[in-house]
């Protein structure tokens, strides 16, 4: 028996809640199967009197009750629909619903979609709790329940860069496994799995990714090989850094000599004041600070891929133009009002910040956040172009002149990544670096995806298709030969059969059964092993070519009842 939960006197009961975690009998997606226990009244949403009136009222998204002859909905019906629109309203990419009979009387199995699992339980909860509201016409906040909904779904869903990879290799048919919360990731199965994190691949050596981090270092190896960089040096004292200043006999810029997404960057140092300010925000992020000729120009970034250059963009510091009307602070509320525009790396553009940052940068052009800017100004809030910051992005992928791409190839495998974002400065990249003065100012072993995947103007790229094209080329799915046995009698001798003829076929057989688990004849578990749990675990190892499972018929209804919660 399952227990049920009664929400209120008047309320149906949820019997049995749990999440499908794969193709499954109703659908080849991901969905939450609820069995809903229910009156008479509730075989259809028109029995209870305005109800759906009430939750159209609160929930305006909410598709129509009713299939296409007039039939209504039944109330279970609605209640996987209503939690279907929540996590759409969401913005959660789910669309399959469906109503299902059982063989008991008064009970109905609804299915329906979710792409983060704990996102599609509390999107049933959510509903359950906005069905009672209007049903007894009580108050519902919307809006706080889609935003505990969206802020749940980016905290635990992948960021864009992985998701990219992650959909690429899905479309590809490649198996692939979250091994933490964070962006970690494996591909494929026993001898072909590979794994990324974020941008970042299995094949990239850690000494490369140190060597990546050091900006300095860096720049020594790309000089080493003719690559154009900006001079400069690497100093632990603000004396040395005013000395290099002066002996550059031009603007510097001032940076973390191991610092990320633009955090402590100045450009544009010209006096002694600016580099003590500069001095104070790269030395909070490291104890050794850069400090090079500063290149006039746009802020550009290159991806790499195999060495490969796939796709490029100009990268524009986060701006507003005065309207003679607006403040400085209105203008900004302005920007960040666009769709694309939010907290963190999960959508496409970040919000812009009036920070203490943002106040220095506009104190340096004689405004203040209050200030009115005149019609047609250009207003730059910070220092550096990072999207992380607020910056924008445009596609420019097809105006890299040749050698320009053919630096960032050599910069990339100078230091050793296969993954590699190279970023430039220069008046255009359609010209080569040497004849405008321009230089390769950094690399990135691990470079966000986003400008190239949604640039603010300018194509997308497919950016995922070409890092699972590097993790698995060809036609190459990531996956072992696998046989599965189930039935009554004889699953063991037939799963040791089928093992022993794979081995002898020169494959290393991963096998489960009642007696434990095998990989290449040696025995890592003992024990029953007839379930799911040890089916991944013989796929998770990196020795297996070919796996055998025997299936008992309890072990699946064990990992179904794993799965479902009260």
């Amino acid at each position: 028996m399952w227990p049920s939960r009664t929400l209120s006197p008047a309320a149906m009961d949820i019997n049995r809640v749990r999440a499908l975690r794969g193709p499954n009998v109703w659908t080849r997606h991901t969905a939450i199967e609820a069995v809903v226990g229910h009156t008479d009244d509730e075989a259809s949403i028109d029995r209870i009197d305005g109800l759906e009136a009430r939750l159209r009222a609160r929930l305006p998204a909410l598709p129509a009750l009713h299939t296409a002859d007039g039939a209504w909905m039944s109330v279970p019906r609605a209640l996987a629909q209503l939690a279907l629109t929540l996590q759409t309203e969401a913005g959660c990419p789910v669309a399959f619903v469906r109503e299902l009979g059982t063989r008991e009387p008064g009970l109905t199995r609804i299915v329906f979609e979710y792409s983060q699992e704990a996102v599609g339980r509390l999107a049933l909860d959510t509903a359950v709790a906005l069905l009672e509201a209007a049903r007894t016409d009580a108050p519902f906040d919307t809006a706080a329940a889609l935003t505990k909904l969206r802020e749940l779904d980016e905290d635990i869903r992948l960021g864009p860069s992985t998701g990219a990879i992650v959909q690429a290799g899905v479309a590809r048919g490649i198996p692939f496994r979250r091994l933490t919360d964070g962006s970690l990731v494996q591909f494929g199965w026993g001898v072909h799995q590979r794994r990324i994190q974020a941008a970042e691949v299995d094949a990239t050596s850690a000494i490369a990714e140190s060597i990546a981090q050091d900006k300095e270092l860096t720049k020594q190896l790309l000089v080493s090989i003719g690559v154009p960089v900006p001079g400069g040096g690497s100093v632990d004292e603000i004396e040395d850094a005013w000395k290099i200043m002066q002996s550059l006999g031009a603007p510097a810029v001032v940076k973390p000599r191991d610092g990320s997404q633009g955090r402590g960057v100045t450009v544009d140092v010209q006096t002694r004041e600016q580099l003590e300010a500069a001095w104070s925000a790269a030395y909070e992020i490291s104890g050794d600070v850069i400090v090079e000729r500063y290149i006039p120009g746009d802020d550009y970034r290159l991806l790499v891929i195999d060495g490969k250059l796939v796709a490029a963009a100009r990268r524009d510091p986060p701006q507003v133009i005065g309207d003679g009307r607006q403040t400085v602070r209105e203008l900004v509320d302005g920007v960040n009002r666009d769709p694309r525009r939010g907290d963190g790396h999960a959508t496409p553009l970040t919000r812009i910040r009036l920070d203490a940052i943002a106040i220095a940068r506009l104190a340096l052009q004689g405004l203040g956040a209050d200030s009115v800017p005149e019609a047609g100004r250009k207003v730059v809030l910070r220092n550096n172009a990072n999207l992380s910051t607020g910056g924008a992005a445009t596609d420019v992928t097809d105006e890299v002149h040749p050698d320009v791409a053919a630096r960032a190839v050599e910069a990339a495998r100078m230091i050793g990544l296969h993954i590699c974002g190279v970023d430039i400065v220069c008046r255009t990249v359609s010209q080569p670096l040497e004849e405008q003065g321009g230089g390769i100012v950094e690399v990135n072993a691990a470079p966000g995806l986003r400008m190239h995947l949604a640039p603010s103007y300018g194509s997308p790229r497919p950016l995922g298709e070409a890092i699972v094209g590097t993790l698995y080329p060809a036609a190459g799915d990531g996956r072992v030969p696998t046989v599965a046995v189930t039935g009554t009698n004889g699953k063991t001798t037939t799963v040791r059969l089928i093992a022993h003829l794979l081995a002898g076929s020169g494959l290393k057989v991963g096998m489960t059964n009642t007696d434990g688990v095998y990989v290449d004849g040696v025995q890592t578990d003992s024990g029953d092993c007839s379930g799911p749990k040890s089916a991944r675990n013989v796929l998770m190892h990196p020795d297996v070519q070919a796996a055998v499972f025997e299936t008992a018929r309890g072990g699946i209804l064990r990992s179904v009842r794993a799965t479902t919660s009260d």
